[in-house]
C-alpha cells in the first residue's frame, strides 16, 4: 500500500514530502491548533489519497464542509462504496440504533456505552444530574428493550414505564434473573408516589430525542441502515455529515457519540478474527472530544492490533478530559500542533523539544509543527506545511449521483419511517 502524504517540509532550501506509512498510521495520529489554521485541510488531503488508494475509513464532520469537499472529488469507480450519512437529509432518513446488538456482548458493551452516552450529553462533570438510580433504569430498561427477536430502540425505553402491555410483552423474553427482579421486586413494589417523581426525571432525558421529529426518524429505527461490520471489512467510505448549523449541537453529539460507539464494537469483534483478515480501516474525527466517551481511552490503545488507524483533531486541550488527554498523549504516535494558545503552548513545548512555547503561539497559518511515527518510533519534532486544497478537476460533481445512490441503498421515505416510528413508539 503506498504511504499518505501530511505535508511538506523545507529544509536549508530543499522541499520534501512528509509520509506517513501504513504500520505506523495504525498507531494513530493527534492534531491541536485554532479553528482556521489548517487542521481540516490535512484531514482532507489524508483522507482523500485514502479514497483514491482503495482503502476503507469513516470521517466524522462536525461543520460539514469537509465532507461537502471530499464528495466533489470521490473518484467514479468509489461511487458504490461510498456511505453518506447526512442526518439533514430528513426526506429520506438512515436508520441508526444504538441498540441493535446479535449477542451479549454487543449487548453489555452497548448498554453500557448507552449509559456513558447520556452521562456525556448531561452530566459531563458527574455533578449528579445523571446519578446511580437514573444508571440502574437506564441499564435495565435497556436490556429490556433489545430482548426477542424485534429487538427495540433507544427511543422505545420510556414506552416500557407507561405501557403495561409493551412491557409484559418485553418482559416474557427476559432470561436474566437480574433484569426480572427489577421489574417484578423492585418496580412492582416502588409506590406510585416515588415512581412517579424518578419517572418525570428519567422520561426528561430522551424528550429531546422523541419530541424532535429529525432524531426520531433516525433514532426510532430498530436496525441500522447499514451493517458497521461490513463497512471496516469491505472497504467502504462512511462519509459522516453532523453540521451543526443544520441539526443542533445536541442532536450532532448524540449522533456522533452512536456512531462511535457501534464503531467501537465493530472493532473490538476483530479479535474473534486471525491478523490478515482484519483490513486496515482508518478514522478521522474533527472535534472529537464531542463523540467520546470513557472507554474511548482504552480503543486508542488496543485498536492498533484490530487494524483501525485514528485521526483525531480539536482545538485545545482543556476540552479533553483528563482520561482521554492522558491516553492520547500515552497511545498516539503521531503529534501535530499547529498555532494554540499559551496555556497549550506551555504543555506542547515540552512534547517537541527543542521546540519553545512562542514556536506555538507565533505560527503561520497552515504552518504546523510534528513528531511523525518512523518504523515505529517517533521522531524528533520537525517543521511543516499543508499541501494547498486540491482544485474539483471532474467536469461534473459526483455529489448528487452520491445522494441519490444512498437514498436508495440506505434511506427509507420519511413517510413510511413516520408511520413506522409512529406505531412502535405508541
Amino acid at each position: 500500500m503506498a504511504n499518505v502524504h501530511i505535508g511538506i517540509n523545507e529544509f536549508r532550501g530543499t522541499k520534501r514530502l512528509i509520509e506517513y506509512a501504513e504500520q505506523d498510521r495504525l498507531r494513530h495520529m493527534y492534531m491541536i491548533g485554532k479553528t482556521g489554521v489548517g487542521k481540516s485541510t490535512v484531514l482532507q488531503n489524508m483522507c482523500l489519497q485514502d479514497i483514491r488508494s482503495g482503502h476503507g475509513l469513516c470521517f466524522i464532520d462536525p461543520h460539514g464542509d469537509s465532507v461537502e469537499w471530499l464528495l466533489e472529488r470521490i473518484p467514479s469507480d468509489r461511487l458504490q462504496d461510498v456511505i453518506l450519512f447526512d442526518p439533514s437529509d430528513t426526506e429520506f432518513p438512515f436508520g441508526l440504533n444504538l441498540l441493535e446488538a446479535r449477542d451479549e456482548f454487543e449487548k453489555d458493551f452497548l448498554v453500557n456505552e448507552c449509559i456513558q452516552i447520556f452521562y456525556k450529553l448531561f452530566d459531563p462533570q458527574r455533578i449528579g444530574m445523571i446519578g446511580p438510580q437514573f444508571e440502574h433504569w437506564l441499564r435495565n430498561a435497556a436490556l429490556t428493550v433489545m430482548a426477542g427477536p424485534e429487538g427495540g430502540s433507544l427511543l422505545e425505553i420510556p414506552k416500557l414505564f407507561v405501557d403495561s402491555e409493551f412491557e409484559k410483552k418485553k418482559r416474557s423474553y427476559l432470561t436474566d434473573p437480574l433484569v426480572i427482579d427489577f421489574w417484578t421486586k423492585q418496580m412492582a413494589k416502588t409506590s406510585g408516589f416515588h415512581k412517579s417523581e424518578m419517572l418525570n426525571y428519567f422520561m426528561s432525558k430522551f424528550g429531546p430525542f422523541i419530541n424532535n421529529s429529525l432524531m426520531r426518524n433516525i433514532m426510532g429505527h430498530r436496525t441500522n441502515s447499514f451493517d458497521f461490520d461490513a463497512v471496516m471489512d469491505q472497504n467502504s467510505i462512511l462519509l459522516v455529515n453532523l453540521s451543526k448549523g443544520k441539526i443542533g449541537e445536541i442532536n450532532a453529539h448524540m449522533l456522533g457519540l452512536i456512531l462511535i460507539s457501534r464503531l467501537q464494537v465493530a472493532v473490538l469483534k476483530r479479535a474473534n478474527k486471525g491478523s490478515a483478515e482484519r483490513t486496515p480501516f482508518y478514522l478521522y474525527v474533527d472535534e472529537f472530544q464531542n463523540f467520546t466517551t470513557d472507554t474511548f481511552a482504552s480503543l486508542l490503545s488496543e485498536s492498533r492490533k484490530y487494524g483501525l488507524g485514528m485521526h483525531l483533531a480539536n482545538q485545545y486541550l482543556a476540552q479533553l478530559p483528563d482520561s482521554i488527554r492522558d491516553s492520547v498523549f500515552g497511545n498516539v504516535g503521531t503529534l501535530v500542533a499547529f498555532e494554540v494558545g499559551i496555556e497549550d503552548a506551555k504543555i506542547l513545548a515540552r512534547e517537541f523539544t527543542p521546540m519553545t512555547e512562542l514556536d506555538f503561539v507565533g505560527l503561520p497559518r497552515f504552518s504546523f509543527y510534528i513528531k511523525l511515527m518512523v518504523d515505529g518510533k517517533t521522531s524528533e519534532a520537525f517543521s511543516g506545511m499543508n499541501f494547498s486544497p486540491e482544485p474539483v478537476l471532474e467536469t461534473s460533481s459526483p455529489k448528487e449521483k452520491v445522494r441519490t445512490l444512498n437514498r436508495l441503498a440506505y434511506g427509507w421515505p420519511r413517510l413510511l419511517v413516520e408511520e413506522t416510528i409512529k406505531h412502535q413508539l405508541q
